[in-house]
């Protein structure tokens, strides 16, 4: 009983934190639609724009504080996703689809924050990247032409910022949003069926018990001489 009491919490949660996900795509997706008004994807002019929407733009740092956060939320949330359906032992094959979208979720999440660490142009996301770029081409096969891409054919420059801002403000976002979504609707589906099976289980459970019960019989008293006694 103690493990279907924590399986029936985890799967609560698992719940619970998948709509809270969805909550934190939708969040980083409208506060990044605010910041594009200001952001200028360039290498020059990306550090100069998020200065500008941090100290003169209305609520700006607000509103980039509030990304930073809905993004590196999402990361760690859709990581203790994980966790929590392997506890409830949501493993099984009727689980796939969740499963699925989880780890692309947490792929998703991932990628949108690796593609952030260029789009303000400091120093850190500079060297971070370059060295993250060395270890792409080194890929084999198609480490070149990987790194060739990501970089606009050249070194770290405007065309690198242009296509990283590209893979993370549309491929990626729409990518997290709509996982997130099948992801959630995946969960909830299972928790209906799961919940209408234990019904059923339930049900069959209480037929087969009162199929198989006995009624009591009516006690026969017994004479003196050892008979029944007969009227």
């Amino acid at each position: 009983m103690k493990s279907e009491k924590y399986e029936f919490i985890f799967r609560r949660l698992a719940t619970i934190l998948a709509t809270a996900i969805v909550t934190l795509s939708l969040t980083a997706a409208v506060t990044g639609i605010l910041l594009a008004y200001y952001y200028e994807p360039s290498a020059g002019g990306a550090y100069d724009s998020l200065q500008t929407i941090d100290t003169e733009v209305s609520n700006g740092w607000l509103i980039h504080t509030v990304h930073n956060l809905a993004g590196n939320g999402l990361i760690g949330v859709s990581l203790i996703e994980i966790v929590v359906m392997f506890l409830g032992r949501k493993y099984q094959p009727s689980w796939l689809t969740a499963w699925i979208s989880g780890i692309l979720l947490t792929l998703s999440a991932i990628a949108l924050g690796w593609t952030a660490m260029i789009l303000d142009w400091s120093q850190l996301g500079y060297w971070r990247l370059s060295i993250e770029l060395q270890t792409i081409e080194a890929i084999p096969f198609i480490g070149p032409q990987l790194r060739a891409i990501l970089t606009g054919g050249g070194a770290i420059g405007t065309e690198t910022v242009e296509h990283f801002y590209t893979i993370h403000s549309y491929v990626l976002s729409i990518g997290a949003i709509a996982i997130a979504i099948i992801h959630l609707a995946a969960i909830i589906l299972q928790e209906i069926e799961q919940k209408r099976l234990q019904m059923k289980l339930e049900a069959n459970s209480l037929v087969t018990e009162s199929e198989n019960g006995e009624t009591p019989l009516e006690p026969t008293p017994l004479s003196l001489t050892g008979g029944t006694s007969k009227k």
